[in-house]
């Protein structure tokens, strides 16, 4: 077994596994647990305060053939790993989390589960401007620098998150290139979803829509009503800025990186040619 946890942990506090992906009203919905008094881990709204090395380990952990997964494979992650990256910190979980939702089911068979599920038509193209392509490349950057972005960004500043969340896209997808991972996104988003129905009995999974509003979420939480307006944070422009500018500054970390690395690559080229000149 490959834990973080130790034997004398703190006890779980993860009550609520929230079934749903960026660009599904995750931003909303974690602003309303908050209000009725959960701690949630909303964790793309601080991306550099995440802990990336112990989020990598669950890709790599879940997902073993992933480029960059060590060899022999990580062990499958149990409830004591899980506590240690999010069940001891947090009462929900959400965004970061929605990959491995299977796994945080088998973990915590006692939490409730929150599905909330889009459309892929309607799905796919936002997640694909905000997210898959500013981690995965566009349609026309190059294949070799976008591949080397993550790469670089932890050489030269250890910040490890932009390949994570690659990792993250790969594995879930199930492709090691853009072109492979857009081909079988479609097929991975409903097979995701069918698995959470199926593995969580229906007594303990609500199916949401942010339309529904604060009743049948606080009726399945057992919680009161808030005397407030339910949260209508996740517009399609309030969304597309802070994701944007999040993964933004992460790609610029990487292609300064870039720029730095060939910048030193040219200095040392000088100095050996220089030397060489000497010699001749």
């Amino acid at each position: 077994m490959e834990s973080s946890a130790s034997a004398a942990a703190p006890p779980s506090r993860l009550k609520i596994i929230h079934a749903g992906f960026l660009r599904t009203g995750t931003n909303s919905l974690a602003t309303a647990y908050q209000i009725l008094g959960f701690k949630t881990c909303h964790s793309l709204q601080a991306l550099h305060d995440n802990p990336w090395p112990e989020i990598e380990r669950a890709a790599e952990a879940k997902w073993p053939d992933i480029p960059g997964a060590p060899s022999p494979p990580r062990a499958p992650w149990t409830r004591a790993d899980w506590d240690a990256l999010w069940g001891q910190h947090y009462e929900v979980v959400t965004d970061l989390s929605a990959p491995f939702t299977p796994e945080l089911i088998e973990a915590y068979p006692e939490a409730k589960v929150v599905v909330v599920y889009r459309d892929f038509e309607q799905w796919w193209p936002s997640y694909r401007e905000i997210v898959f392509d500013r981690v995965m490349g566009g349609e026309d950057d190059g294949g070799v620098v976008v591949a080397a972005m993550p790469i670089l960004q932890r050489m030269m500043t250890g910040d490890r998150s932009l390949g994570v969340l690659r990792k993250i896209n790969q594995g879930f997808f199930g492709g090691r290139t853009r072109g492979e991972c857009q081909a079988k996104a479609r097929e991975a988003y409903e097979r995701h979803y069918d698995e959470v129905r199926r593995l969580v009995p229906e007594e303990r999974r609500l199916e949401y829509r942010l339309s529904d509003g604060w009743e049948p979420l606080c009726k399945f939480l057992g919680v009161p009503v808030p005397d407030v307006q339910f949260p209508r944070t996740n517009t399609r422009v309030t969304h597309y800025k802070v994701y944007r500018d999040g993964l933004s500054r992460l790609q610029l970390l990487g292609s300064t990186s870039f720029r730095v690395l060939m910048s030193m690559l040219r200095f040392v080229m000088g100095v050996l040619s220089a030397m060489v000149g000497r010699k001749l």
